[in-house]
């Protein structure tokens, strides 16, 4: 028989101290309440049907494609379904109140800042000798070797290699800045010559440099990045007052009994069991 083992509040308080997680969570409490006090005084409200909609989708994300599947994840996380239907109706009113600020601020945004989204596919050998580095580049502009035959011998991660050193579509900001300048302002396609870092000396071709476009999923990425500033701007200027003295009352249970028949899905009656 296992032994059983009893975790207070206070036992969870005290680890959260001792494992420095303390500013983390006061954070993300903050975002929060910030989020929820901000929508309401936006008047943005979640509806039923967004909430059932939103439900069925963080179900799937976690891979809960039944009831039991649900109510075991329910019962590991220790969380209700009152806990259940706040984190979706949470998430729902920070993209909402996201898009609520900064939804006709994006296609200004994004002109402002259009060689930030800028993207290149390049493929990158790094050598430890600049030489060597030389050598390769006057070999590769002389057409006495290819770029893939440089990759098959000097890149040691095989997967990298048998891509032939291809590094995808980067941003500007995904390369460092002595590496972007060279690689932005080349004719694709071109070979680089080689340019040296503390990660060592690198050889790199540039196949082609992509425009930025204004697509669904940029603006989407944009409203996202613009929301996290502007959250933490707000917990910036915010003073946190944590009180610890307040007696912890409340237990965990050791097990969670609810029923399945009482566990249901956000419909408009709220009455239809999940699937």
């Amino acid at each position: 028989m296992s032994k059983v083992m009893t975790v207070s509040p206070e036992d969870i308080i005290d680890h959260v101290k001792l494992s420095f997680q303390i500013p983390s969570i006061l954070e993300a409490i903050a975002s929060r309440k910030i989020v929820e006090d901000e929508a309401k005084q936006a008047g943005i409200e979640v509806g039923l049907e967004e909430l059932q909609k939103a439900a069925d989708q963080l179900r799937l994300a976690n891979q809960l494609l039944k009831a039991e599947d649900t109510w075991s994840w329910l019962e590991k996380n220790y969380i209700s379904l009152d806990d259940f239907e706040k984190i979706v109706e949470t998430t729902l009113l920070s993209a909402k109140l996201a898009n609520h600020l900064f939804a006709n601020k994006v296609e200004a945004f994004f002109y402002a800042h259009q060689l930030d989204y800028v993207g290149a596919v390049t493929y990158e050998v790094i050598l430890d000798d600049e030489d060597l580095a030389l050598e390769l580049f006057y070999a590769l502009q002389e057409g006495e070797i290819s770029f893939q035959e440089i990759a098959r011998q000097y890149i040691e991660n095989i997967e990298i290699r048998r891509a032939g050193g291809y590094q995808g579509i980067r941003l500007r900001k995904d390369f460092r800045p002595e590496i972007a300048a060279a690689v932005f302002a080349a004719n694709p396609p071109q070979i680089l010559k080689p340019i040296t870092t503390p990660k060592g000396v690198h050889i790199i071709a540039v196949e082609e440099i992509i425009k930025p476009q204004l697509d669904e999923q940029r603006r989407l990425q944009i409203i996202g990045e613009l929301f996290a500033n502007w959250l933490k701007s707000q917990i910036t200027a915010m003073e946190i007052a944590v009180n610890f003295s307040k007696a912890l009352n409340s237990q965990i249970p050791k097990e969670i009994l609810i029923e399945q028949s009482e566990f249901r899905s956000y419909n408009s009656e709220l009455k239809q069991p999940l699937a």
